[in-house]
């Protein structure tokens, strides 16, 4: 089913209530369609057409809600991707997604630019290319010079938003029809990968939220994870078109007014994350909410124990530990909240388990690779991805004849059904929300020629943020700042290294 088909379902049955509310201002469900209906036809005047990609690289912001459905009014295929991604990561996105269209806030998308990420400098060093010395000056990554360059630019009509229009040749058909979306993740070498969802994937894992957390027409959602994410997405824009409810929308992330908008608003979904769920922990003066069936969510990251139990005891809400993947959508949640460290059992309609490489069983409570089968999971994909295996072995991110999908997590199953994430089988972690594979921050520090060898990894914070941590053997002697500038330059700003430890070894 479309995303454009919900929408006038909704307006059928809720149409002069609030669908939509942003700072201080919101929108019925009467009122959105109308934006989008308008917007849609703009778009199409462009000559973006059924089955085009355009890719929205914007916030959380209104206009990513009503571009998204204006696009699926039109049959296009929704790109959403990160404001604050660089260069190089832009070049590869093009590279694997024919984009037609390209729609950002100014100067946005503009390979060679730097962008608005306010951490990444928008230029890398391409295929063939290495650093540059200007003088005696710090070394800087030689410019991208991009095959993908916009025919034409237009500013789309009340907004500051730029609409770039590529030509592009045709993507070839998928073996299942009805793409609605591509969300990308990272693959194992931390290359973008895109995850192709169609609408009956869209459909099942709506329907599996909508029976596990039972999300209703009355709920009031606030979206603070970013909607380009699919954490973001799916518990933010999806659930709130399936089920009719309020969604708020938060692009700015303060503990203070996020709290001030738990409280006015009453929300009673919520989508979070440790890190803010410790921000929040955190705030001076602030009183337990009366708020009857909160649902707040904590995904991404494991969910400290003294974060969990800090925000209960100030707000008088258990935060509920959620397993999501872009990939599968939402597969397990602890349904109590009183046991952070599993994240519990497995959605309406999911089926987890714990097995071998191979696919065998495990006894329950071993651990092993954690495998899932559920209609939410997408197998389309864009770049193509050569699975690696050993002998007998499923590979990362491949099926058994059964339809068992491995995830490449690790974890435990008890015989309750309770599932604990104790790891990965690759180096890929996630980072704000974004996955990333450390190996691509060891490469980048051994580039710095006085780093003789390199080893990167994650630690949790005292907010329950998850940071880059370098431990480095020198070449020769230099300052931790050289080498996180160094880094700076050449990776997004959520894989620069926070913290750098010299070593004898790694």
């Amino acid at each position: 089913m479309h995303l454009y088909q919900w929408l006038t379902q909704v307006v059928a049955d809720r149409g002069s209530e609030k669908a939509l509310v942003y700072r201080d201002t919101y929108l019925s469900w009467r009122g959105l369609l109308h934006r989008v209906d308008r917007r849609a036809q703009e778009l199409r005047s462009t000559g973006i057409a059924p089955g085009a990609w355009v890719g929205l690289m914007l916030g959380n912001v209104p206009d990513f809600v009503i571009l998204t459905l204006a696009l699926s009014k039109i049959e296009a295929i929704v790109v959403p991707l990160d404001p604050t991604i660089g260069a190089k990561d832009l070049e590869m996105v093009l590279e694997a997604a024919p984009l037609r269209a390209l729609i950002t806030r100014p100067r946005g998308g503009e390979v060679g630019q730097p962008n608005s990420g306010g951490g990444s400098s928008g230029t890398y060093a391409g295929p063939g290319s290495g650093p540059v010395r200007t003088g005696s000056g710090p070394i800087r990554p030689a410019t991208i010079v991009s095959k993908f360059v916009a025919e034409s630019r237009r500013r789309l009509q009340g907004t500051l938003l730029t609409c770039s229009l590529y030509r592009r040749t045709s993507q070839a058909p998928f073996p299942e029809s009805g793409a609605v979306m591509v969300q990308f993740s990272a693959s194992v070498g931390g290359d973008p990968h895109g995850i192709v969802r169609t609408g009956a994937h869209v459909a099942a894992l709506t329907q599996s939220l909508g029976k596990t957390l039972d999300i209703k027409a009355g709920d009031r959602i606030l979206c603070a994870i970013p909607l380009h994410q699919g954490y973001g997405f799916d518990l933010g824009l999806l659930t709130c078109l399936a089920s009719g409810a309020t969604l708020f929308l938060e692009d700015e992330i303060s503990a203070k007014r996020l709290a001030k908008l738990l409280r006015d608003h009453e929300i009673t979904f919520f989508p979070g994350a440790p890190a803010l769920y410790g921000a929040l922990t955190r705030i001076p003066t602030i009183k337990p909410l009366k708020i009857a069936g909160a649902r707040y969510l904590s995904s991404g990251s494991p969910l400290p124990l003294a974060i969990a139990e800090g925000f209960h005891e100030r707000y008088g809400i258990r935060p509920l530990s959620l397993y999501h993947s872009t990939q599968a959508g939402a597969l397990a949640v602890d349904r109590t909240g009183r046991d952070p460290d599993s994240v519990g059992k497995a959605f309406v309609d999911v089926e987890l388990r714990i097995a071998s490489g191979e696919g065998a069983k495990i006894t329950a409570g071993a651990a092993g690779p954690i495998w899932v089968r559920s209609q939410t999971l997408s197998l389309l994909s864009v770049p193509k991805i050569r699975l690696p295996s050993r002998g007998a072995e499923i590979a990362i991110g491949a099926t058994d004849s059964e339809g068992w999908f491995r995830t490449g997590d690790l974890g435990t199953l008890d015989r309750a059904g309770k599932l604990t994430i104790t790891g990965r089988e690759d180096d890929l972690v996630k980072v704000d929300g974004k996955r990333m594979a450390l190996g691509e921050v060891e490469g980048c520090l051994e580039a710095f020629p006085r780093v003789k060898a390199a080893r990167a990894h994650i630690v949790i914070d005292d907010v329950g943020a998850p940071m880059v941590v370098a431990q480095v053997v020198m070449e020769s002697a230099c300052k931790p700042e050289d080498i996180i500038d160094h880094c700076a330059r050449f990776l997004a700003p959520y894989k620069v290294p926070r913290q750098v430890e010299f070593r004898d070894t790694v």
